[in-house]
């Protein structure tokens, strides 16, 4: 007897509940810029291996560079190592290289740092390692040039909603955007401003977010693309993430919450700018200290990560202007939630709650 095997084709529609919905699948040139932000994520990790080869070498000749300076990368910290590599040893011409700016040590403090014993094997590291690194950093160039010229080929992002079919943001206030900051080149930034291009492609610009930079929107938007109509909600967005709790229930009873592991990219992104939007005086880090003194530091990430996703999928959905929220606003909101839970606490167990009056 023959055994037929059937089929089914589907395509990526929401309309087609009995099938299987497509897996997301960025157009052709999202997919280009992914691939090129991709190889830039290792050309800096290619960068920072020489940065630690150039930090041994100094260390093993003595030299406590890094121990002076922020980033042995910079301005100050590259300056200082080709004079070495030229021949200067005096630790007094090696401190006028350094920046006015420099404020994690004095020059005293910077000049014994720079008394080495210079072996000659050391040198020749250091050497080898500067090398590479400017090899890297050149490659990086390069390849921001490619992005330039990929940039005008992807489509901008789809029509906006009208105003009927947006959610309604009662908090949002025409004077409470964000002003925009100056942009300072510093890291592994990119040397070209692709602030107009992503604009246009995105339909909002994301780099006012807080928590954002030039190069993070440009690594979320190759991983996610700008269309939002793949997702039929943010709570989906988010799921596809792996952002969101788990659900692991057997007999009505809870066996795990926990966060899904899922390998995911714009995901990690998330995570990692978590942290340093926790340092924030703003809105979004004030919500971050408060879920990492109740959760700890991983799950406030995750929480962090999961309240941007929300709001990027709305920015890119809706195309409105990202409006700061008020820190000191939102603690206030915070604030009367909790007295209202402890009214209702009080008010179950038969007691009344009253507020203690502080003389003046």
């Amino acid at each position: 007897m023959a055994l037929a095997l059937c089929y089914l084709v589907h395509e990526p529609s929401h309309k087609h509940r009995g099938l299987l919905s497509g897996s997301f699948r960025p157009e052709e040139t999202l997919c280009r810029l992914r691939t090129l932000m991709r190889h830039r994520g290792n050309l800096v990790d290619a960068c920072s291996q020489q940065v630690l080869h150039m930090q041994r070498a100094l260390d093993q000749m003595n030299v406590h560079l890094h121990h002076v300076l922020s980033e042995l990368d910079g301005d100050t910290g590259l300056r200082i190592v080709e004079a070495i590599l030229s021949g200067q040893r005096d630790p007094k011409e090696l401190v006028k290289l350094r920046d006015p700016r420099v404020k994690k040590s004095t020059v005293v403090e910077m000049e014994a740092a720079l008394q080495g014993d210079w072996r000659e094997e050391h040198l020749w590291v250091l050497a080898q390692a500067r090398e590479a690194h400017r090899f890297f950093r050149e490659q990086m160039v390069a390849l921001d040039q490619q992005v330039e010229a990929l940039l005008p080929q992807i489509v901008t992002a789809p029509p906006a909603l009208p105003e009927s079919e947006r959610p309604q943001n009662p908090q949002a206030a025409p004077d409470a955007q964000r002003p925009r900051r100056k942009k300072k080149h510093a890291g592994n930034a990119p040397t070209i401003d692709f602030t107009e291009q992503l604009t246009r492609i995105c339909g909002v610009d994301l780099s006012r977010v807080v928590g954002f930079n030039l190069l993070s929107v440009l690594i979320l938007i190759s991983e996610i693309g700008v269309d939002m109509s793949r997702w039929r909600s943010a709570k989906a967005f988010c799921s596809w993430l792996g952002l969101s709790p788990g659900n692991k229930i057997s007999g009505g009873r809870v066996l795990s919450s926990r966060t899904a592991r899922v390998s995911n990219r714009a995901a990690s992104l998330l995570r990692t700018l978590a942290t340093a939007v926790g340092r924030s005086d703003t809105w979004l880090g004030s919500f971050h200290r408060r879920m990492k003194s109740r959760m700890g530091p991983g799950a406030a990430n995750t929480a962090t990560a999961r309240k941007r996703a929300c709001l990027i999928y709305h920015l890119l959905k809706y195309r409105e202007a990202y409006i700061e929220v008020d820190r000191v606003l939102y603690e206030a909101r915070i604030q009367r939630h909790r007295i209202a839970k402890l009214r209702k606490l009080a008010t179950e167990l038969g007691y009344d709650l009253v507020e203690n009056q502080q003389a003046a």
